[in-house]
């Protein structure tokens, strides 16, 4: 275990592994940990405004509950004494949650969602929650609530979004573990902007109960693509959310009881790595396609078996399309027809016409129940060909974004990437709607830093329910790739 840091950083670059053994021990307290999560957050959330509401009594009321069981020789869990955060959109008991929605301005849910629910049981601190766009729906975060979000490498940049108030406060040591939602990229574009590690689980693997978009007392119109997952500074921490977090719940039918296995192949020698940066033609940029490279030929020459591929299974186009219907579909059943046309008023400022996923949502306004279903019926194909993809290859390398962290900037702005500009949609999710459609579990990695001095994240994607082998070789990977670079200044 890496040693914990000394009084200058305070803890707050540690990750929930170290720190919870540290607890555990006795070698620091509790209360001292969330005190350093405080006062980082004093010193610099004012220029971020990743977190937008904080429990601090809370937490220091749990944290002193932790260390007085600790003295007693009691263990709550896994994570004992550790403060963690939420995005805004995953309720929380007597915690504010808006979604970033101005009518949950003042929201205050009653019960918790049931990943809060177990990370509590599990002995994690509610420390706060952190920003997003409104209801989720964007890859920036800015929303009419709380304003914008800033990223801690360039404040001229976005941390992405939805969940970037998440990656930006793990990024700058404002909390070792944040909880975020991934339908399109929200978990692993924040992460890959910011520099952190980032999991989106197996479709179905995390109940979703208690997450909004869904408005409170709405019916969940969202079945397919929305799952649950961590943003942390190192695998190993991703991997102990996850299997805090994964399970039927019993409110969450659609969930099964698959167990967290780690079978197939047990190190990256004995893997069949493939990786790729062309999705269907779509631009990506000269700096990321060389990491990637450049790992792809390390890893090969410490013995793994490694191609580079072109996955001519998958019609791009049409699984950009299908996302689009599907997303449409979902996301509007459960919102009146006010709430619709302002949803599709922000999505479409400012885009560009030709965008496959606005061309699939276009397809599907006010859409019957044959036309989901044959919706689904195309998504089944595609799950279908992402499942061959893995019966000949354990992981997949590929890009997570065209390029780094974007400049703020009006939502349909197009992406210039080494001077192509990209339609704003397919650019930020591109390389990430194919896996939220197949359902298929997938991490960001952190690979180096641009000459601009910001993030370059990777993708590793795995087949489905194989979330526990993903992660010990995305573990292996990162060793490779070296220790996980901090945001200068924090």
């Amino acid at each position: 275990m890496r040693a914990i840091q000394g009084s200058k950083r305070k803890f707050v670059f540690n990750t929930v592994h170290e720190l919870a053994a540290a607890i555990r021990l006795r070698e620091i307290s509790a209360e001292e940990v969330v005190q350093a999560f405080l006062s980082q957050i004093a010193q610099h959330n004012t220029k971020l405004n990743a977190i937008v509401t904080l429990n601090i009594e809370g937490a220091q009321k749990r944290a002193r509950e932790a260390d007085a069981a600790i003295t007693r020789g009691e263990l709550w869990g896994p994570f004992h004494g550790v403060p963690v955060t939420f995005k805004d959109s995953i309720a929380t008991a007597g915690l504010r949650t808006t979604s970033g929605y101005p009518d949950l301005a003042n929201f205050c849910p009653t019960a918790d969602a049931t990943v809060v629910a177990r990370l509590r049981s599990a002995g994690a601190i509610v420390l706060g929650k952190t920003n997003l766009p409104a209801l989720a729906g964007d890859v920036q975060t800015n929303n009419a609530v709380f304003g914008r979000t800033n990223n801690p490498w360039n404040l001229e940049f976005t941390p992405g979004g939805s969940t970037g108030g998440g990656a930006a406060a793990v990024a700058a040591g404002f909390t070792p573990l944040e909880i975020g939602s991934d339908i399109g990229g929200s978990v692993r574009i924040p992460a890959h902007y910011c520099g952190v590690f980032g999991l989106k689980p197996t479709d179905h693997r995390v109940p979703v109960t208690g997450h909004i978009p869904e408005l409170p007392g709405r019916p969940r119109g969202v079945r397919h693509m929305n799952v649950i997952g961590p943003l942390a500074r190192s695998v190993q921490d991703l991997s102990l959310a996850l299997s805090v977090m994964a399970g039927p719940d019993g409110e969450d039918s659609e969930i099964p009881p698959v167990p967290l296995e780690c079978t197939g192949p047990k190190n990256l020698h004995q893997a069949r790595i493939a990786w790729t940066d062309n999705f269907g033609g779509l631009p990506v940029a000269h700096e990321t396609r060389k990491s990637l490279e450049r790992l792809a030929i390390e890893i090969a020459g410490e013995g793994a078996s490694v191609e580079y591929v072109t996955l001519n299974g998958l019609d791009f186009c049409t699984v950009w399309e299908t996302w689009g219907e599907l997303a449409q579909m979902e996301r509007a059943s459960s919102m009146s027809v006010e709430e619709e046309i302002e949803r599709e008023r922000r999505i479409n400022a400012g885009s560009h016409p030709e965008e496959p996923l606005l061309r699939g949502a276009a397809r599907r306004l006010n859409a019957n129940v044959r036309q989901y279903a044959a919706t689904l019926r195309q998504r089944d194909q595609v799950i279908f060909a992402v499942d061959r993809l893995f019966e000949a290859w354990d992981l997949l390398l590929c890009p997570v974004t065209v390029t780094t962290a974007l400049r703020h900037c009006t939502p349909g702005t197009p992406i210039t990437v080494d001077g192509i500009q990209v339609p704003y949609w397919i650019g930020a999710m591109g390389f990430c709607m194919p896996f939220n459609l197949s359902g298929h579990p997938a991490v960001t990695v952190p690979l180096t830093v641009s000459s601009e001095g910001l993030p370059i994240g990777m993708q590793v994607v795995g087949a489905r329910w194989t979330d526990m082998r993903l992660l010990s070789l995305a573990a292996e990977l990162s060793d490779i790739i070296g220790p996980v670079r901090h945001p200068p200044g924090y």
